[in-house]
């Protein structure tokens, strides 16, 4: 995707290495990041554009409107990732013009007042960082909790790794982060309430300028100035004190953390209040802002020293919440969601099952479709520019590869296994360059399932061999996945006789064609939760499903919707159902 991360900046925060952070890794998954800030200090990738959010007259606000507007669509935006107000209001404004799709990470508290209770301008979706400030959206502003999801600071945990502890002449008391602002204050306090300053080695690791009320520190206080090793710095540290990111990193290294920030001070973290202390972000959020006793710190510090390491349960915490992996994993499933609601749009997923040359081929239940309709339907796609994903591309890459800029994407897939799709369909996805799914029953030479059916019996057709199956495979242009070995219905039979079914299909196909299958499809699309944890279990990535499931393919990849071919299905018909909204509307009628 492309996305454009915008941030109102002007000094380093932990919203620039959120962003930052965040934005590489996505780079590094094949997305277009740019970025827009007053100011941008940490280093990333991506191009960078300058523009004064923080310059709010009215004039100023067009402009930035405009600008945006400008960006988006030179650049072929298709998400907007806000990371402050002050851009966030701009961001909503030019999103809204555009129809480009918007979320907003809130990383802090948001003022009160009524313009903005009527007026949120966080896009589509607001991420808080913690559960304090999504409690705070909610209760203060009335946003709607189902615009909101909680999505935590991505850290890139490999870079800290917990060392030894220090040994240091004087204990060495850490403080990290800005010396403006309610975090200046915290810090002022600290120095000169709580922290024995001829005891200790105090350290003050800052971005910021010091104003002149730090002055009376500096001879007992160093102010390290800003630092791009952090790992170094929080290793040489027996205590280290601060809020947010610079609380999660210090655990990570296993050192001693006191949590305190903006809003409440959580004291020594531990794994009794870790939870508590994940809710607040370290500190930095309450209920209320500056809202900390101070009486207790000194106390605190007295007694972490005493410790040469944080507890491991701790360390362990802190990387399975705040994993960078793990979290981007999420931020791309919210992209999806939000991308794909907006634009009420998704990746068509049509289903086929067999081909006939002229009338006498005919079935009574209508799943077939005339082989020059069929290359109708492959000039059409063609002149609509799609290009055809299977499930082994998909598997390679990411889901989020359908959602490609500058890309038409759609999947064809084939049930059952008929001859023709060897005979007849395979040589005109040659001609055409496009690719499809075939599931394959391998139980059976002939549609037995639906011949033997005593109330509707259908005309008999011939199912692939063994070598017909293997010459699809090797064509470059079918993916095969598995179909059951007697196409029953799941859903009528025991968990036992499920797994036997699909497991038996599975190991037949990957033993001919000698590499893991990747999909499955439920016969007739029926399943229930037996089958769906089957179809994991036994190593499937993907299962589709006929016309049920979400309408968003990545929300269960286990129950994929389908949009059914039928001998009908013209090429008008086609156009419509491919168009990218069909299910969008047909489920809403």
């Amino acid at each position: 995707m492309n996305i454009l991360m915008a941030l109102s900046q002007l000094e380093v925060t932990g919203a620039e290495v959120y962003a930052t952070t965040v934005g590489d890794e996505l780079t590094s998954r094949g997305h277009n990041v740019f970025y827009i800030s007053d100011t941008l200090t940490k280093p990333h990738q991506g191009p960078s554009f300058t523009l004064r959010f923080n310059k709010r007259s009215i004039p100023r606000r067009f402009w930035h409107v405009s600008y945006l507007v400008y960006l988006i669509k030179k650049h072929n935006i298709q998400l907007v990732h806000a990371h402050s107000r002050a851009s966030s209001w701009s961001c909503h404004l030019a999103c809204k013009l555009t129809g480009t799709p918007m979320v907003t990470t809130v990383h802090g508290r948001q003022p009160v007042h009524a313009s903005r209770k009527k007026f949120h301008a966080m896009g589509n979706k607001a991420l808080p960082v913690c559960e304090t400030i999504k409690a705070q959206l909610i209760q203060d502003l009335g946003v709607a909790e189902t615009q909101l999801e909680v999505s935590r600071n991505g850290i890139e945990t490999t870079r800290f790794n917990v060392c030894e502890p220090p040994k240091n002449p004087r204990p060495v008391i850490t403080i990290v982060g800005r010396l403006t602002g309610p975090k200046g204050d915290l810090c002022f306090r600290l120095l000169s309430e709580c922290l024995d300053l001829e005891k200790y080695d105090v350290r003050v690791v800052s971005g910021s300028q010091c104003d002149t009320r730090f002055d009376a520190f500096k001879d007992n206080v160093t102010f390290t100035g800003y630092t791009h090793d952090v790992p170094k710095m929080l290793s040489q540290a027996d205590l280290v004190i601060g809020a947010g990111r610079v609380a999660m990193e210090s655990l990570l290294c296993g050192r001693p953390t006191l949590a305190i920030g903006e809003a409440a001070s959580i004291g020594i973290v531990t794994p009794d209040n870790v939870q508590q202390a994940m809710a607040t972000n370290f500190g930095d959020i309450g209920p209320k802002d500056l809202d900390i006793d101070f009486s207790n710190v000194a106390n605190d510090v007295e007694r972490v020293l005493s410790q040469n390491q944080c507890d491991p349960e701790l360390t362990a915490t802190i990387k399975a919440s705040y994993n960078l992996t793990t979290v981007v994993d999420h931020l791309e499933r919210i992209y999806q969601d939000v991308y794909i609601d907006t634009l009420r749009r998704e990746m068509p997923v049509i289903m086929y099952h067999r081909f006939i040359q002229d009338e006498s081929e005919k079935g009574v239940h209508g799943t077939y479709l005339h082989i020059e309709m069929f290359e109708k339907h492959l000039k059409l796609l063609k002149r609509m520019g799609f290009e055809s994903l299977t499930f082994e591309d998909l598997a390679q890459s990411n889901l989020i590869r359908r959602l490609e800029p500058g890309k038409r994407y759609i999947m064809l897939t084939v049930d059952d296994g008929y001859a023709d799709n060897y005979h007849l369909m395979m040589p005109l996805l040659k001609k055409y360059g496009f690719k499809a799914v075939v599931f394959v029953v391998t139980g059976e030479t002939f549609n037995r399932w639906d011949v033997e059916n005593p109330d509707n019996p259908e005309t008999q057709v011939s199912l692939m061999t063994r070598e017909q199956i293997k010459a699809l495979a090797d064509s470059g242009v079918v993916e095969i996945g598995g179909h059951t070995m007697s196409h029953p219905k799941l859903d009528n039979l025991s968990r036992d006789d499920q797994y036997r079914e699909i497991i038996e299909n599975k190991t037949l196909l990957e033993d001919l064609l000698c590499k893991p299958l990747t999909s499955f499809a439920y016969p007739f699309g029926l399943h229930n939760e037996d089958t769906k944890s089957i179809t994991q279990d036994v190593g499937y990535q993907f299962a589709v499903a006929t016309d049920s499931g979400p309408l968003q393919l990545h929300q269960d990849p286990y129950q994929i919707r389908r949009i059914g071919i039928f001998p009908r299905t013209d090429v008008f018909g086609l156009w419509r159902k491919v168009r990218g909204n069909y299910l969008f509307r047909k489920v809403k009628e």
